[in-house]
């Protein structure tokens, strides 16, 4: 298994980025090219997660509804809300797949970054992939990138609280009226996630090399820039179909 992994994953990112660093001559103009590339390669699935995040949210009105008015019945609970998603023609689980694929992408570059600065990982390159001797860990000729980087990880840390409070659901009206609280239950829960993931960011980022998390900060802003053009296209479409309108935390016809 980690042969394979090695083989079919890691190699590949390893060489495509000392090809990077020949290219340019600099650790941190590499990165940010795999990691733009990489982008593009899964703008098609990002976007199907971004749009599927973004109709989830904008049905956790109707959502909390349905938990309402099906309080204690379980099996028409489930109905309801698979009805919910058939109608407004959304997968649920259509932004795990972008997830599950960037894991071991993640985890090559992980150690792609770990290991580009040792002299024994050029012995994986391609006959085609010049040997640069040694990659200088220096970015922009200031910034070391071999170590740990508190700036780096804080940086991540602030790009992941813009991301996260893109995706988080509106919070119900102040007079909401019946069921507010159970809305009030899911806007506490979007809230916690708003301030929770950054701070694990920041933890885990200061204990990743340098390189790991510049390639998280990068992925982040671009990711926020496509969840900006995908929420742009889906405000001038149509909405999700609940039957009505959400108004003062009641629906209307």
């Amino acid at each position: 298994m980690v042969q394979f992994f090695t083989t079919t994953i890691y190699q590949p990112i390893f060489n495509l980025f000392v090809w990077f660093y020949n290219l340019v001559g600099d650790v941190g103009v590499a990165i940010l090219l795999i990691t733009i590339l990489f982008q593009l390669i899964l703008y098609p699935l990002n976007n199907k997660s971004i749009r599927a995040q973004k109709q989830l949210a904008d049905l956790q009105p109707e959502l909390e509804r349905i938990k309402r008015e099906n309080k204690g019945d379980q099996q028409k609970l489930a109905t309801e809300t698979m009805k919910l998603y058939k109608d407004n023609k959304i997968n649920p689980f259509g932004s795990c797949l972008p997830v599950l694929i960037q894991i071991p992408i993640f985890l090559a570059l992980f150690y792609v970054f770990q290991n580009a600065f040792r002299e024994t990982s050029f012995e994986l390159l391609y006959p085609f992939v010049s040997n640069p001797g040694s990659i200088d860990p220096v970015m922009f000729g200031i910034y070391d990138l071999s170590g740990n980087s508190a700036v780096l990880a804080i940086l991540a840390g602030i790009a992941q609280f813009i991301q996260t409070k893109m995706l988080m659901a509106k919070r119900p009206p102040v007079n909401a009226g019946e069921g507010a609280k159970d809305e009030s239950m899911a806007a506490l829960m979007n809230k916690q996630m708003l301030y929770m993931m950054p701070v694990l960011t920041v933890v885990i980022g200061f204990q990743f090399p340098a390189g790991v998390v510049l390639y998280w900060f990068f992925r982040t802003v671009l990711s926020i820039i496509q969840q900006w053009l995908v929420f742009r296209s889906h405000s001038t479409g149509d909405g999700p179909t609940t039957g009505g309108d959400v108004i003062e935390g009641k629906i209307v016809s």
